[in-house]
């Protein structure tokens, strides 16, 4: 990536509220020029990993690193930091380009050429008041201010949210435009169609630990296969077998998800009546639900499997 020192690194990090662990010693490692996306859902953890990165929050144990100062070391760390909040508060009485300003002057200086073009590239009217804008335009003016001074490190808790799907484009062709100037985009999401675009390698945080990070390209070979069964007797007995991850019926048939070697899916479909098979590749989402859905003891049986038994945890993208 064109340096050893990671853009954001994080040792054992990992914070408690009272008994509830949000976070648990999460190692990780993403590099310069990388789109990252971290995914998980409502509560997995995501948002707290941000605020610890930002030194909103301080960590029960572990520590973390932004372009290779700590993160406690606030003032010298966001230097380096562009930041849009997955729920966008802004200042109701200022109009957009009176905070595009503020934030500019806090920052230390602004490529005024370059918002503007974000301006008219997202949509926006600057002109307006805060208060009469829609979630969307909070979002848009969040991500001009994020984007607009070209920071070593974008932080980007959910940030399409309220966009549509023709500004969700330009946000991912902005997001490809950082990285190629080196740039690092940390991209936090449940939109797992926009990270399947646009990122190149991906973490899954569950309940506050990591299941996993992997190159995307990596994370699909360990994927599941969908079968697509039509009979002409009843559905067979499947879920008792263990590569099964989930079967559904079908008109005259069955859908069956597979996570490892399909023969004896393919023995009991035939006994009852196969008479026409259709396989496809998940989608990314589906890998996802898959990593939610079967045991760690699992995953690591079907990347043995593909001969994929090394750690990915902080290797960088190619």
């Amino acid at each position: 990536m064109g340096t050893d020192t990671a853009a954001i690194r994080t040792a054992g990090l990992t914070k408690h509220f009272g008994k509830v662990v949000a976070l648990d010693h999460l190692d990780l490692e993403v590099w310069p020029g990388e789109i990252f996306g971290f995914l998980g859902p409502n509560g997995a953890g995501k948002s707290t990993t941000i605020r610890l990165l930002l030194g909103l929050l301080r960590p029960t144990a572990g520590g973390a690193w932004l372009a290779g100062i700590p993160v406690e070391d606030v003032e010298r760390a966001h230097r380096s930091v562009g930041y849009v909040p997955g729920d966008v508060a802004l200042w109701p009485q200022l109009t957009g380009a009176e905070v595009l300003e503020l934030v500019g002057s806090i920052a230390g200086g602004v490529d005024t050429a370059y918002r503007d073009e974000l301006v008219e590239r997202l949509d926006v009217d600057p002109s307006r008041r805060i208060r009469a804008y829609s979630k969307g335009n909070r979002q848009k003016i969040a991500l001009v201010a994020a984007f607009m001074t070209r920071p070593a490190i974008l932080l980007l808790d959910e940030p399409t949210v309220g966009l549509d799907p023709l500004m969700e484009a330009e946000f991912q062709a902005m997001a490809r435009e950082a990285a190629d100037r080196g740039q690092t985009v940390f991209l936090s999401s449940h939109l797992l169609d926009e990270v399947e675009d646009v990122c190149q390698r991906v973490a899954i945080l569950r309940a506050g630990s990591l299941v996993e990070v992997a190159a995307l390209a990596d994370l699909e070979r360990l994927n599941t296969t969908i079968f697509e069964a039509t009979l002409t007797g009843p559905a067979p007995a499947l879920a008792d077998l263990p590569e099964v991850v989930a079967v559904e019926p079908m008109d005259g048939g069955v859908r069956v998800t597979v996570n490892g070697a399909p023969g004896d899916v393919l023995t009991r479909l035939n006994a009852a009546g196969l008479t026409r098979l259709h396989s496809r590749a998940p989608t990314l989402e589906q890998i996802f639900l898959t990593y939610y859905q079967t045991t760690s003891s699992q995953r690591r049986a079907v990347a043995a499997a593909h001969g994929d038994t090394g750690p990915r945890v902080g290797t960088p993208a190619p």
